[in-house]
């Protein structure tokens, strides 16, 4: 893309001061035309700082959804602590992702139902630039404390489980949707999967087999494409739209240089204070109760292994790669899709199977090369920096659990995997059959 054609489109007087409006109090990095970012931490304070970007080589321009008292005073490896200190707020943004545009704007339909159910006025929506949709709720919608936690320290945590509460909410009617438009053979048709891929283990289709609405990328100094920069890679625009032109939105309309200005993204002056409230509440009342009946889940499991019946659930020895489940062996050679997913599943088994976080790191990285298109090295450390520093440890997901092993088609099972819930568990059961046949 020529620097001439960048200038032109991002010189427009209307779109450098909504750019800047939305570039105050957060990290801000471009994307150059090279492939690689700008240093972290970075922000934007004058039009000129923009442009002088685009002239060296800068073609689109990413945001933090956290706001910071200062931003470049973020260091490479801050701790929770100093990060809750430094952030003034957070804004919620949920990042619809699909290689259908259609199919992304029936779920973004829905979920701005589901942030009206629940009185939510002041949302955002805007075109990603590629096939997506991105949904926002500015900081200042937010209660100022949610049971007596300053709200804004409750980032990403909060954030986690609004988006699984709104994903568990419009799953159903996002299914019924879809198919009252398409066949299961046309999206087998159009997304190249089988259409056995497409359902769900009771054999009823699951929407997010082809749609994603990212929850693991909601994780501290998360980026988001910036309102109004372009999409390197489609050559258009993240144009914000209001919400009752989604159906009828064409990307056509997002195309640069003609791009022009249209609404703002994520304006906090429209808000009222709390008006968000019922939102945290219904989601955090929801993600206790998702608690407690797995609670309930984890002490059958715990009385049945007291009386032998049970399920291995963790390991007191390094795993050896020999005893690796088949998804971890099909992860690690490199996959086309899901590599967020694949990454937290990695992170998650071989902090459980005792590697050391140095090994984890070298292996994850190995792993990233694979890819065909790597993931970013920032976000595979800033994952394997948070999953350092927390205290527990945390099983990879289950077998069973939906966007996982199937979704992002690593699920081989073998003679084991029937009689487990967990790839930890096939480790171990591997590994008790291997030395049973050896002293034979």
């Amino acid at each position: 893309m020529k620097i001439s054609t960048l200038l032109k489109y991002y010189n427009q007087d209307a779109i450098l001061n909504e750019i800047l409006r939305v570039c105050k109090d957060r990290e801000v990095i471009p994307l150059f035309s090279k492939g690689f970012f700008g240093k972290r931490p970075s922000t934007i304070l004058y039009k000129k700082d923009l442009l002088d970007l685009i002239r060296k080589g800068a073609v689109s321009f990413h945001i933090s959804v956290e706001r910071w008292r200062n931003p470049l005073s973020l260091g490479q490896t801050n701790t929770k602590q100093e990060m809750d200190e430094l952030r003034t707020g957070w804004d919620l943004v949920f990042d619809v992702d699909t290689k259908y545009l259609g199919y992304a704007k029936i779920c973004a339909k829905l979920l701005c139902h589901a942030l009206e159910f629940h009185n939510i006025n002041n949302y955002s929506v805007k075109y990603s630039g590629g096939t997506g949709f991105h949904l926002g709720v500015p900081f200042e919608s937010f209660p100022e404390t949610i049971n007596s936690e300053d709200t804004a320290k409750l980032f990403p945590i909060a954030a986690q489980r609004i988006a699984v509460y709104l994903t568990d909410m419009i799953k159903e009617k996002l299914a019924e949707n879809l198919l009252s438009i398409y066949s299961l053979e046309s999206i087998s048709e159009k997304t190249g999967r089988e259409v056995k891929d497409l359902l769900d283990e009771t054999g009823e289709f699951n929407p997010y087999s082809i749609i994603e609405i990212d929850t693991i990328a909601i994780s501290p100094r998360h980026l988001i494409r910036m309102p109004y920069s372009v999409n390197e890679k489609k050559g258009r625009v993240s144009l914000p739209i209001a919400p009752d032109d989604i159906e009828d939105f064409s990307s056509d309309s997002a195309k640069i240089p003609d791009a022009e200005f249209t609404i703002p993204f994520l304006d906090g002056s429209k808000s009222r204070r709390g008006e968000a409230r019922e939102l945290f509440v219904q989601a955090f009342d929801w993600y206790n109760k998702k608690m407690q009946v797995l609670e309930d889940k984890k002490k059958n499991l715990e009385e049945r292994e007291r009386k032998g019946a049970g399920t291995f659930t963790k390991t007191f020895y390094k795993i050896p790669e020999e005893d690796y489940p088949p998804c971890i062996k099909k992860i690690l050679l490199g996959l086309d899709d899901g590599k967020k997913r694949a990454l937290f599943i990695l992170i998650n088994y071989f902090k459980s199977a005792n590697y050391s976080f140095e090994e984890i790191e070298k292996i994850v990285n190995k792993w990233n090369e694979k890819n065909k298109e790597p993931l970013r090295g920032s976000y595979v450390k800033s994952q394997l920096s948070w999953a350092k520093k927390q205290m527990s440890n945390y099983l990879p997901p289950n077998c069973n659990s939906l966007m996982y092993y199937k979704d992002i088609q690593v699920c081989l099972p073998d003679e084991i995997c029937p009689n487990i819930k967990n790839p930890l568990n096939y480790s171990y059961l591997h590994y008790k059959k291997d030395r049973h046949n050896r002293k034979k």
